[in-house]
């Protein structure tokens, strides 16, 4: 018998649809106004998130299908694949491929918080990458970073984090410096003993002090992003013991 071709292999998945009828899908929800607001943060696709949420909570979790639609580099399929995919069954070294070929925001940011974040792998990751000389992928060290600050502090140390920002987070390019503004202001939420120190760096480096911010939202200039969430905290009412 003849060997099948690549082309002539099924695409069909043991209990799900075909990658090319998922892509047919995703094409029939494509929206030419939410794809030209998408690409004024550098987002190539006019998928409107909550459909493509649906259809992924449809197809469940599939991590063939997951693979399959993240090699075709499309987008909207990348953030479905995201969506079905199962965070553990990654090694290191396919995240770190994947996260050096997102380079749309959205796919990235994606990748690393219901991805990478879940994966076992995360820690060496964020060590690796928080390293790398490419601004992008620093970005994903420093979130990873964050997370930690906020869920799992020990070890880390943050006058060292804090002394890198100070440094280094005015001349970082964008996603790199919006990343490190991030941690600065987790830092500075909570962890009550470094706040003072996150407010004057905030303070001083005025990084995102113009940010345009829309009504009803909070600024990610550092020391108002500080002091308005821990005054909501500080007004949520303590709960009661019996």
């Amino acid at each position: 018998m003849p060997e099948k071709t690549r082309d002539e292999t099924p695409e069909r998945t043991p209990t799900g649809p075909t990658v090319r009828e998922v892509m047919a899908e995703l094409a029939g929800l494509e929206d030419p106004r939410i794809r030209a607001v998408n690409e004024k943060h550098g987002d190539d696709h006019g998928v409107n998130l909550t459909k493509l949420r649906a259809l992924a909570k449809r197809l469940k979790t599939q991590p063939g299908l997951a693979r399959d639609l993240w090699a075709t580099d499309d987008t909207a399929a990348r953030l479905l694949a995201i969506l079905v995919c199962r965070p553990k069954s990654y090694d290191r070294d396919e995240l770190d491929a994947m996260l050096r070929r997102a380079r749309t925001p959205k796919v990235h940011d994606w990748l690393v918080n219901y991805v990478v974040k879940k994966n076992p792998h995360a820690e060496d990751l964020r060590v690796t990458w928080t390293a790398d000389p490419d601004p992008v992928v620093a970005s994903a060290g420093w979130a990873l970073t964050t997370e930690r600050v906020t869920r799992n502090p020990a070890g880390l140390d943050l006058p060292a984090l804090l002394d890198t920002v100070e440094s280094e987070m005015k001349d970082a390019p964008d996603r790199l410096q919006w990343a490190m503004n991030h941690c600065l202001a987790r830092i500075g939420i909570d962890h009550p003993e470094h706040r003072p120190r996150a407010l004057a760096i905030g303070e001083r480096l005025g990084v995102l002090k113009d940010y345009p911010t829309p009504p009803g939202c909070t600024s990610p200039y550092a020391p108002v992003w500080i002091t308005e969430i821990v005054r909501r905290q500080q007004k949520k009412p303590t709960p009661k013991t019996t």
